[in-house]
């Protein structure tokens, strides 16, 4: 009798779940980060900025199937004149074609570099996130399209991608993200990642990114560019080591008023940095970066900044922040200063 009415209260249970599985509050989840940062320039401006605030939204349909998006509040104020920008960074549907391969459609963060998928304040050191990724890859780069991932064997996974691509018509990188707002896709562009995990506390990753045409077909000649990007991530227990080298190659053969400045048909940049985690409080770091935005220039234009700092964790996900920073362009001082900042997410 007793065995009889368990087996009947087990069956309820697994009908209430199926239902609630089906139902549209099932699955909804919410989340988000922030970081305010001082920003004391030594020979300038010192300047206050609540950098960033976002809000993730989700939404599981089913055991397959599932929604993820991004909402951004960038420099606090948006709007005609206003320092901000109110953006939709990430937007997509994924689905699990089986056990081991997802595909992704829609508006996505690219898989390339450290920083571009994972960026909350309290998963890296530093108040600012670093140059290279910024200037280089560019952190934060999004684009629409279909991906596909999944496992090759143990420890070794891949991701590929077709999305819109870059719109330079200065051949500023970083400038030509063009968000997906109304973007120009007469041009696709391809990114692909192989990364390896298969030792605890290590990820090994390269990627590589290319585009028909920087100009999105608004030139008399294409102009293709193409990026490498290589990594190394190790954790074990307190010390950690992150090192990153990325390059961009821009055809400079063909004659074009976005490569007036020739030079920036090849850039680049790689930085190092080891870190040590005292306790669960406080974690202090080092870092060498060095890049160049007009590499292919026979003048010395390669920036090189050295920075040093602590962070203090007053939670596993909200941390204070404090460095110190020393910046040379072509082999003389051009700025230092000190950064303080304030981040979290949920």
């Amino acid at each position: 009798m007793i065995k009889a009415l368990q087996m009947q209260v087990n069956a309820l249970a697994d009908t209430l779940d199926q239902q609630a599985a089906t139902t549209p509050e099932h699955g909804v989840y919410i989340g988000g980060y922030g970081e305010m940062h001082l920003n004391l320039n030594n020979g300038k401006d010192n300047e206050i900025d609540y950098h960033r605030f976002v809000l993730f939204f989700g939404k599981e349909f089913n055991q397959r199937t599932r929604f993820f998006s991004e909402l951004e509040l960038e420099h606090s104020l948006a709007g005609e004149g206003k320092p901000g920008e109110v953006e939709l960074e990430q937007a997509y549907v994924e689905y699990d074609v089986n056990d081991s391969t997802k595909a992704r459609a829609g508006l996505f963060l690219l898989p390339i570099g450290i920083l571009n998928e994972t960026h909350e304040p309290d998963t890296f050191y530093g108040v600012e996130r670093n140059n290279v990724e910024k200037r280089i890859i560019p952190t934060t780069w999004w684009e629409g399209g279909v991906s596909l991932s999944g496992s090759i064997v143990y420890g070794v996974s891949y991701d590929v991608a077709i999305h819109s691509g870059l719109n330079n018509e200065e051949a500023t990188i970083r400038s030509g993200r063009q968000k997906v707002a109304e973007a120009t896709a007469n041009k696709a562009a391809y990114t692909a990642r192989v990364k390896y995990t298969a030792i605890p506390g290590l990820e090994l990753a390269v990627s590589g990114q290319y585009q028909d045409d920087i100009l999105q077909g608004a030139g008399d000649d294409e102009i293709g560019a193409g990026l490498i990007e290589a990594h190394a991530v190790y954790q074990k227990n307190g010390f950690g080591l992150r090192a990153l080298y990325a390059q961009w190659n821009i055809d400079s053969d063909v004659e074009s008023a976005a490569l007036e400045n020739i030079g920036a048909s090849k850039q680049n940049g790689f930085y190092i940095e080891p870190s040590y985690r005292i306790n669960e409080k406080v974690g202090v770091f080092y870092r060498n970066s060095q890049w160049d935005t007009n590499a292919a220039d026979s003048a010395d234009s390669e920036v090189t900044q050295n920075d040093i700092g602590v962070n203090y964790w007053l939670a596993e996900t909200a941390v204070l922040k404090a460095d110190y920073y020393r910046q040379e362009k072509a082999g003389d001082l051009s700025g230092t200063g000190y950064n303080l900042g304030v981040g979290f997410s949920f």
